[in-house]
């Protein structure tokens, strides 16, 4: 992240997306596949670190190698196979919608997971981190499904919704996007227009 100041001197903090252009390698038609899609491959890597079949299909499409392939609904597209998309689809002022992968914090409490409260810490209480009682008994001498204990924390598939484009630099590919996105540092992000 940082920021940039607009024309009156306002401090926007924004989030820098690397967007270099990205592929068409499949588009997905109602009356064959479904559904409408445009597949778009992105990241590109060495071609001895996939497989014949991914590299078949990428070179079928004009691809250099890449590791991701990403699927985006459009029933509206008029891309065909091999066209590039660029930063230009966007522009500022625009809201998108950002989705990437967490950044894991590994197997965590209930009070950072849940954000529980702590148990009382003086008078020989042993109850101060304890997630505390569950609740069952011999009926239903279980644990009910969905109950907030301690677990693994993050590293799952999260959608930032409301994003709006501040800027957008075509000549060295990159978006500049208000606000934080999910992910680490250098991972991978897909953005989506959210009208």
């Amino acid at each position: 992240m940082t920021q940039v100041f607009t024309d009156d001197g306002t401090r926007i903090p924004v989030t820098v997306i690397e967007a270099p252009p990205c592929t068409v390698t499949a588009v997905r038609e109602p009356g064959r596949d479904g559904y409408a899609a445009i597949q778009l491959a992105a990241d590109a890597v060495a071609g001895h670190k996939l497989t014949k079949p991914e590299l078949g299909h990428l070179k079928k499409a004009g691809a250099p190698p890449s590791r991701t392939l990403v699927e985006f609904r459009d029933p509206d597209s008029e891309h065909s196979i091999g066209d590039e998309v660029t930063v230009e689809q966007f522009e500022p002022g625009q809201r998108v919608k950002v989705s990437a992968r967490s950044i894991g914090k590994g197997f965590q409490g209930t009070i950072r997971r849940h954000n529980f409260s702590r148990g009382p810490m003086s008078h020989g209480s042993r109850n101060i981190r304890a997630p505390g009682s569950i609740g069952a008994s011999a009926d239903p001498a279980r644990v009910f499904k969905g109950t907030r204990l301690p677990g693994q924390m993050g590293a799952r598939r999260v959608t930032q919704r409301g994003l709006e484009i501040v800027e957008v630099d075509a000549e060295g590919d990159l978006l500049l996007v208000r606000g934080s996105v999910p992910g680490p540092r250098g991972g991978t992000v897909e953005v989506r227009d959210d009208g």
